[in-house]
């Protein structure tokens, strides 16, 4: 697991640990997450399905609750399959840009 910052936004690659590996280790290391966005990269991984990315939801949901966001990466799946409860997408410009629009959008809450 390879981790960078990035301002307020942390970004995790994972490598070669199972995706349940990967969320366990993540929940471990939740605290020092605990102010930042976060940024999942699954695109080295092989082929992954829907339940994988239903691995994350309790994790993601925890991030949003603090609102904070969490965005998984990964060209791997089809994003239309995927829950809606959790931001799914190819790029990570694109979850550098998601991360902008609801950072805005909290913003526009307060």
């Amino acid at each position: 697991m390879i981790i960078d910052r990035e301002e307020n936004t942390s970004i995790i690659t994972q490598e070669k640990a199972t995706i349940v590996e990967l969320v366990k280790k993540i929940e471990a290391l939740s605290p020092k997450f605990k102010n930042d966005n976060l940024i999942v990269k699954l695109s080295v991984l092989g082929p992954i399905v829907v339940q994988d990315i239903v691995e994350f939801l309790r994790l993601s949901n925890n991030h949003r609750a603090a609102k904070l966001s969490f965005v998984l990466v990964t060209d791997k799946i089809n994003i239309n399959e995927t829950p809606e409860e959790i931001v799914v997408v190819p790029t990570l410009k694109e979850a550098f840009d998601v991360i902008e629009m609801e950072e805005m959008e909290r913003d526009l809450e307060l």
